[in-house]
């Protein structure tokens, strides 16, 4: 066979459809995110009981040799994923608890991810029952490491994942997603407190801890003694170009209005220097608690 037969024999057969459970969703979106992150330890503490984590995931192929002719395959193949995960640690033991919650999320995602990059709805069905499994077990492992005399280990736990076009969200707790979209910000997580149809919990305040009080009681968190399982919230949504997606504790959300913080991600710099605004605004209001916040510019590439 000559080398256009052997050419035109390809260009038919790129077209066909791989059959049966070969099939897979099309390639994502060329999306490009960029990040920032500030966190400020609050005035009443001796460290900062919040802890976050920003990571890229993906696949990728490179071609190391071949004796085929260049263009018959790419040199190199590459799609990405994006996490971004904010933890807010509850009592005296709450920067370990934070801490093992986000390290213990890391490890699991190593152990038992799928690396989804390419999401349809069978995809994200599976994506979001092994997101309540992570959640259960960082749950159990908070809870066992409270048995073994390590004080009690409580914390609030937000996830985003992001590929392609979509974005999957998974909450325990007081802190909060939002989505910044045509100059509007969007809460994208719900506040388990106490008014959202379940009675609050008996928390275990520590005395050494001055931020526990009752104003600071949430119905739900990952790694309470004595509730049964906590509520999970996991959801989806699409994301448009220009989008900004907030992740951030309640040191910022209770001193500063939704108001403020749009203002602040309104403004046309980068997502570090909206991540310092936001610290600036909790400073501004001498706020006692620890505040987080991580910011993502996402953006279609043409």
């Amino acid at each position: 066979m000559s080398d256009d037969e052997s050419a035109n024999v390809l260009r038919r057969f790129a077209t066909v459809p791989l059959p049966g459970p070969l099939d897979s969703p099309p390639p994502s979106v060329n999306a490009e995110v960029e990040f920032g992150a500030r966190s400020r330890q609050g005035t009443v503490r001796s460290g900062n009981h919040d802890h976050y984590l920003i990571l890229r995931l993906g696949r990728d192929q490179e071609t190391l040799m071949t004796s085929l002719p260049a263009g018959d395959i790419p040199q190199r193949f590459n799609e990405c994923g994006y996490g971004m995960v904010i933890a807010d640690g509850m009592g005296g033991a709450g920067e370990a608890a934070s801490r093992l919650a986000v390290s213990t999320l890391v490890h699991l995602a190593i152990c038992f991810g799928r690396w989804n990059l390419r999401v349809d709805e069978r995809i994200a069905d599976e994506m979001t029952d092994r997101a309540e499994r992570f959640y259960r077990s960082i749950d159990s492992t908070l809870l066992r490491a409270t048995q073994r005399g390590s004080g009690v280990l409580r914390t609030t736990l937000t996830a985003i994942y992001i590929a392609g076009t979509e974005l999957l969200f998974a909450d325990v707790g007081h802190s909060r997603a939002y989505l910044f979209r045509d100059d509007e910000l969007m809460q994208l997580t719900r506040d388990h407190a106490p008014d959202h149809g379940r009675p609050a919990r008996a928390v275990i305040m520590d005395p050494a801890d001055r931020t526990s009080r009752a104003s600071r009681i949430e119905t739900e968190t990952l790694g309470e003694p004595g509730w049964g399982a906590p509520r999970i919230d996991i959801e989806r949504c699409g994301l448009l170009n220009g989008d900004v997606i907030l992740l951030c504790t309640d040191g910022l959300t209770g001193v500063a209005e939704d108001a403020r913080i749009a203002g602040a991600l309104r403004s046309r710099r980068t997502p570090d220097d909206q991540c310092r605004a936001l610290m600036d605004l909790v400073a501004g209001s001498a706020g006692e608690d620890d505040a987080t916040a991580l910011v993502a510019h996402y953006r279609i590439r043409a």
